[in-house]
């Protein structure tokens, strides 16, 4: 009892010592395609396998590239400018500010007020389908403390991210009307930094691992959930990620389940999640990551899973045992992201479910549950401000499952990691063009199969092939333009061909996105 009131009063301890962090939405994608195109020309050198950026960080990346606008191109330096009207708009000597509804800054207080409105059409030969937010956002910073709030209203007439489809939108709690629903999103949170790193409470969607399509540690497409958060970059060498996160299980508990008047009253089973990614960077532009993180249920805030530099399965063992069926469910993984070579971009991430070195090599036997990614982007080479990128996945039968249902790698359902979750493989290809400052055309292509929906709790579930069939397919190819109006609102639209065929009865996309149609999307948002 004692521990959870430490736990519950962290925020308000620190009020009596005397940072401003909140994070940037990873949604926001101009702003973190800016940095990675910087970081690729040897500009600056950010961590870019660990999102969301706070505003602080991303400020400190701008203005480095501001002390080196020499070697930006003039439509680099633009932008630069831009982004700087709004991530710096509180230094004292700013001269441009972007356009918010209410803003004010002082010496140790800001605070601003933006809405958040957006409409988003798909349009193909079987519907017409909507999704449209509305909501507000705040955020800002008393001396070394940051706060920040999003709420955020969805309707839908088709639901877009049901947790069984294999589409990278990002997830809800539908209220069911029909073929559509509606949801809400709060996110936000509390934060105090310092020199050398920050501490939070936030709800927020997290994202680890490098990737342009989707990652494969965690993809951020779950419905935000609460966490304590930590960072620490004690030196230019060393940076250590940790949260500690309260999942959303959706387990019913029957024994804390009653009737009230009638009405049966759910309880759900409560669900946790410890992570933590130390990246190394042994020189410039090489940055090397590794960590671990552990799901578990069924007991109380465990504290060796809130020291954040610990390996969890080891505490695992240690608390239930060898044995699965009463232990949890942990993971490791890996990623290295390189820019060595200017204008390049090289990166693998590697997300080990289960490993065994014993049969690793058996094919009858082996138990190798990994989640393999690697890909490259090439920017500005050989012609300016065109970028290249092409990326392959590839997920092994039964990563990202387990057989314990309330410790699974899920969050509301949804799958943590990669969006088409195991047995599944994708190739990515894209080309972006961008002509003049904030404008962007892009083709891409994708070509994504997943094949049987395994899940065996016995020994049959050693040595399963990879993709033994196809039981649901994707080919796509579209050609779109986006334009950032101001710096968090967009207008966009695209247009291409869409083959989707699913052969099970999992129900793995939207309906009338199924069978080869020519589909057009189109959209504007002021905020995400």
């Amino acid at each position: 009892m004692k521990f959870k009131l430490i736990i519950i009063a962290l925020p308000f301890i620190a009020l009596i010592t005397k940072g401003q962090e909140t994070y940037h939405h990873i949604s926001n994608t101009g702003i973190y395609e800016y940095i990675d195109e910087l970081s690729t020309l040897k500009i600056i050198n950010p961590n870019t396998s660990v999102k969301p950026y706070s505003r602080q960080y991303i400020e400190q990346l701008l203005l480095e590239a501001e002390s080196k606008k020499e070697l930006l191109n003039k439509r680099q330096k633009d932008e630069l400018y831009f982004y700087l009207s709004d991530f710096a708009k509180d230094r004292p000597n700013s001269q441009k500010k972007r356009f918010d509804i209410i803003h004010y800054h002082d010496s140790s207080f800001s605070i601003t007020i933006n809405p958040l409105l957006g409409v988003d059409l798909i349009k193909n030969d079987s519907a017409l389908a909507y999704n449209r937010w509305v909501g507000a956002e705040v955020y800002g910073k008393i001396d070394r403390w940051g706060f920040y709030a999003s709420l955020r209203d969805y309707a839908q007439n088709y639901r877009l991210a049901m947790p069984t489809y294999l589409v990278p939108y990002m997830g809800g709690n539908y209220k069911f009307n029909g073929t559509g629903g509606e949801f809400s999103e709060m996110r936000g949170g509390i934060t105090y930094s310092w020199k050398w790193g920050s501490i939070g409470v936030v709800k927020d969607n997290i994202q680890w691992g490098s990737g342009y399509n989707g990652t494969n540690i965690f993809s951020g497409r779950t419905p935000s959930f609460a966490m304590l958060k930590l960072r620490i970059n004690p030196a230019n060498w060393i940076e250590l990620n940790y949260y500690h996160g309260w999942l959303v299980s959706q387990v019913v508990d029957s024994s804390r389940t009653y009737i009230s008047f009638d009405e049966t009253r759910k309880v759900y089973h409560n669900k946790y999640i410890a992570a933590n990614l130390i990246t190394f960077k042994p020189f410039r532009g090489t940055n090397i990551s590794f960590g671990n993180s552990i799901v578990y249920s069924d007991i109380a805030i465990q504290p060796a899973y809130l020291i954040p530099f610990f390996f969890y399965k080891s505490i695992d063992h240690h608390l239930n045992g060898m044995s699965n069926q009463v232990g949890q469910n942990s993971q490791m993984f890996f990623d290295i992201s390189s820019t060595n070579i200017k204008h390049l971009h090289l990166y693998t991430t590697l997300f080990l479910d289960e490993l065994s070195m014993k049969n690793m090599f058996n094919p009858e036997k082996h138990s190798n549950f990994y989640s393999l990614k690697v890909g490259l982007r090439l920017w500005d080479f050989p012609v300016r401000n065109i970028s290249l990128t092409a990326e392959y996945t590839r997920t092994n039968p039964l990563t990202y499952k387990h057989i314990i249902e309330t410790t699974t790698f899920e969050s509301n359902k949804f799958n943590l990691g990669h969006y088409l979750t195991d047995n599944a493989d994708e190739i990515y290809l894209s080309l972006i063009y961008k002509p003049i400052p904030k404008l962007t055309f892009q083709l891409t292509y994708l070509k994504s199969r997943k094949g049987p929906n395994y899940f065996k709790i016995t020994d049959e579930r050693l040595g399963l092939p990879f993709m033994e069939s196809v039981e649901w397919e994707q080919s796509r190819w579209k050609v779109g333009a986006k334009y950032q109006i101001i710096n968090d609102g967009y207008i966009y639209i695209s247009g291409g061909m869409n083959d989707t065929e699913d052969y099970t009865s999992y129900k793995y996309y939207p309906e009338f996105m199924l069978g080869k149609q020519v589909q057009f999307e189109t959209g504007i948002c002021w905020g995400f």
